[in-house]
This record gives C-alpha cells, sequence and structure tokens, in this order.
C-alpha cells in the first residue's frame, strides 16, 4: 500500500508525481515496492494488459532517483495511444516532455542543443556518448535552457546552473550523459558525476554539506504534455519540484545574495 500522489485519474489513464527512490517496475533486487506495485493496489484490475504482468499500463519511465510527472495506461486502448506518442517523441504529435535539472558550471549560452547518439559504456551498465556507426548507437538529442545561474560573480566557489532540459528523444539516462557529456553534468549524480563530486569542497556551509549528502541526481520531470487518447484534449501536468531538489537549489540561491565578490 504505497501512497500515490495522483494528478489526474480517469477510466483511461492515471497521471502521478513519482518521488525520487521509487523503481517503476519490478525487476531484479526490486520485486516489491515498486510504483507498477503501488498502481496495482490503486487501480486493481483496471491497467492495461498489454506492458505484461511486470510493467501493466507503463506507457514512459523514469529513474529511479528522478522525481516527476508520469502517466499510466488503465486501458488497452490508451496504452497504444500514449506509446505511439512517446515512441514519436512529440515530432508530429502533441506530446511535450521538461526536465528541471541543477547542474555544475554555467554553460557559455543561454540555450543549446546536444545532438549527440548513445550507446553503452564500457562497463555495459551506464550509457554514454558513441560514433555515430557503431552498432548500438541511437539517436538522441537534447534542448537545454539555463534558467538560473549561481555563483557566476562567486569566483572563489563552484558555480552551478538551473536548466529545462526538453527531450526530442527519450534515451536511458538521456540527459544525465547529455550535460555530462559537454561538461555540465547533474549535481548529485553517482553515475555520470562522480569527477565532480570534489567541486562540493569549493562551496562555505551549509551548502557543501548539503550537496555532499544530497541522495541522489537532482533531476525532475515537471512537465508532460500529451492528447487524451479518447476526447484528444491536450492535457498538461505540472509536478512541483520536491522538497529535497528545492532546498538544494535554494542553497544555491542563498549563495549568490549572501557572498558578493569583493570590488576593486
Amino acid at each position: 500500500n504505497i501512497a500515490l500522489d495522483v494528478l489526474y485519474e480517469d477510466n483511461e489513464l492515471i497521471v502521478i508525481n513519482k518521488p525520487p527512490g521509487l523503481v517503476v517496475h519490478p525487476g531484479a533486487g526490486n520485486w516489491t515496492g515498486t510504483l507498477v506495485n503501488a498502481l496495482i493496489h490503486h487501480c486493481g484490475d483496471s491497467l492495461s494488459g498489454i506492458g505484461g504482468v511486470r510493467r501493466p499500463g507503463i506507457v514512459h519511465r523514469l529513474d529511479k532517483e528522478t522525481s516527476g510527472v508520469m502517466v499510466v495506461a488503465k486501458t488497452d486502448r490508451a496504452h497504444k495511444s500514449l506509446s505511439e506518442a512517446f515512441a514519436d517523441h512529440g515530432l508530429t504529435g502533441d506530446l511535450k516532455r521538461a526536465y528541471l535539472a541543477l547542474v555544475w558550471g554555467i554553460p557559455m549560452r543561454p540555450t543549446g542543443t546536444v545532438d549527440e547518439p548513445l550507446g553503452r559504456a564500457v562497463d555495459r551498465v551506464r550509457r554514454a556518448v558513441v560514433p555515430e556507426g557503431r552498432d548500438d548507437a541511437r539517436h538522441a538529442v537534447t534542448h537545454f535552457t539555463v534558467i538560473e545561474r549561481f555563483g557566476e560573480q562567486q569566483k572563489q566557489f563552484a558555480s552551478a546552473s538551473l536548466v529545462e532540459c526538453r527531450l526530442e528523444t527519450g534515451r536511458t539516462h538521456q540527459i544525465r550523459v547529455h550535460m555530462a557529456h559537454i561538461g555540465h553534468p547533474v549535481v548529485g549524480d553517482p553515475d555520470y558525476g562522480q569527477a565532480f563530486r570534489t567541486k562540493a569542497n569549493r562551496l562555505p556551509e551549509p551548502l557543501k554539506g548539503r550537496v555532499k549528502t544530497f541522495p541522489r541526481q537532482a533531476l525532475h520531470a515537471r512537465l508532460l504534455e500529451f492528447r487524451h487518447p479518447t476526447t484528444h484534449l491536450t492535457m498538461r501536468f505540472e509536478a512541483p519540484v520536491p522538497r529535497d531538489m528545492e532546498e538544494l537549489v535554494d542553497g544555491f540561491r542563498e549563495l549568490c545574495t549572501t557572498f558578493h565578490p569583493f570590488k576593486t
């Protein structure tokens, strides 16, 4: 009986705000306590069976430690329609997805696009930018916009940025890999931001301690927009940033207002 933060529900679908730390569907090491388990308890038998017993109704996923908006199909009709929308990535339809990420450093441009194919990393577990001709290379495009800059004027401290990322494709770990590839990994990312963990040492307390103990990547699925499978109305849902990430961002905001560069 896992409580769900339901943003919307009707006979065709359910939209939820997934908390960080919740695995989407059962798998090795996570057979219980998943979003699917919670959905089965909440919806009973009214989930689409197209995804099989492990993934009923699941048409897209978020990483375990990524929070935010997800839609789940309750009927096969909705499953087919939503799956097609996600497969198309909004190129010809109404699907839109926007994420907020707190990243290290400040991108040189306020907006940008990362168009780099992704494949398996050498360890066969993580993902990486790979040569376009490689067998496992998959087309991947991420658009980003810088929302806020932190520490730009405080050169003695490590800088960071709050960015909005919009997906043109939907590969595994896409935002995390692409932002790390351009030198701005997501703060707290255990897989793609390890080389930047020492940056926390260049922050004043209590922000330094807050960053070092932050248990996950600071990534949140803020917005999801799609066409309803039966009414054909455009549905738009936004999820508030979870408290732990909001407190982390506030810490960087305080850095900018509390510490000012020395005037000459």
